[in-house]
């Protein structure tokens, strides 16, 4: 069912709250892939959250100590100045080594501690450089801080139907040659049968802007070349078929000087018909730019959705 709010008798349009969703992540399960434990590290790590690369850090680091603590106990007397067998002792001479601390109070006193020594030195080394890079280059990973609206509308701009989204640059900085590509994600069965994912672009009235400052409202014209055209029965039909709507921006991000991308995706349910998008930018006397956030998402309900004018209804 679509995002349809039904309207007084009053011809005064009414302001329906919407709260911002983030979409469901597109989720893959993938049967006979053998893919190993350290294949493809570097993307896992560019890709995970980062508490989850935190506590592996953690977790890693702690485990790289006992292990060690475990050889340096597997010989007695090894380490001057510790208890002879004690885990706890070891373990601490361990984190001394594998920072490069060294208090002093405990050394190698065998050929034996020396050689550990030796190989958790080289560990630490290796270790301390591979997650000071890959810090790095989660930090230095270009993102982008895009504001979808959580809802699309449909509404009439000089006699004919639009679809129309919203965007906002949540930085508020400046992101030059914006540009943005909406594909409606449909399901087609071919003459011999075979059921394909057909992917239909859905062209804009305006898909690129020069500076993308503050928002911007992108609109696709429902004409004859429209897979909308047809009014709610065109939509019906589209969600018989599973159809879905992906959005994807890119840009160049002027601080940091890199091409940065987001992506958004929404239902048939999520357009409303017949509204238009409450207004959030205001400019002062000063010539100051004003961007409402709180009423980013709402929307204002023109009329009831049986009363729009659809093409070829």
């Amino acid at each position: 069912m679509l995002a349809t709010v039904a309207s007084s008798e009053s011809a005064r349009p009414r302001t329906v709250r919407f709260k911002s969703t983030r979409p469901a992540p597109l989720r893959v399960r993938a049967l006979g892939q053998r893919v190993s434990l350290f294949e493809d590290v570097y993307h896992k790590v560019l890709t995970t959250s980062w508490r989850r690369f935190f506590a592996y850090v953690a977790f890693g680091w702690v485990g790289i100590n006992f292990l060690f603590a475990l050889l340096y106990v597997a010989q007695p007397g090894c380490i001057a100045n510790a208890a002879p067998g004690d885990i706890e002792d070891a373990f601490y001479f361990s984190v001394q080594t594998l920072a490069t601390i060294g208090y002093g109070s405990m050394s190698p006193a065998t050929r034996y501690g020396h050689l550990v020594v030796v190989l958790e030195a080289l560990t630490g080394t290796l270790g301390v450089a591979l997650v000071t890079g890959a810090t790095f280059a989660k930090f230095a990973r270009p993102t982008a801080r895009v504001l979808f609206s959580a809802k699309a509308v449909v509404n009439v701009r000089d006699g004919v139907p639009h679809l129309v989204f919203r965007l906002a640059n949540w930085r508020n900085n400046m992101v030059v040659a914006g540009q943005l590509s909406v594909v409606l994600l449909v399901l087609e069965k071919t003459a011999e049968g075979d059921t394909i994912r057909k992917p239909v672009e859905l062209p804009l009235v305006r898909d690129r802007t020069a500076l993308f400052a503050l928002t911007w409202v992108p609109m696709h014209r429902i004409d004859r070349a429209s897979p909308f055209w047809g009014g709610e029965a065109a939509i019906e039909r589209l969600r018989a078929v599973g159809a879905e709507l992906y959005l994807s921006f890119t840009g160049l991000d002027e601080t940091l000087g890199q091409q940065i991308h987001a992506r958004y995706s929404y239902r048939l349910e999520d357009i409303v018909l017949n509204a238009r998008f409450v207004d959030v930018l205001t400019i002062e006397p000063s010539g100051r730019r004003t961007i409402d956030y709180t009423g980013f998402h709402d929307v204002e309900i023109v009329g009831p959705a049986d009363a729009l004018s659809w093409p070829n209804a």
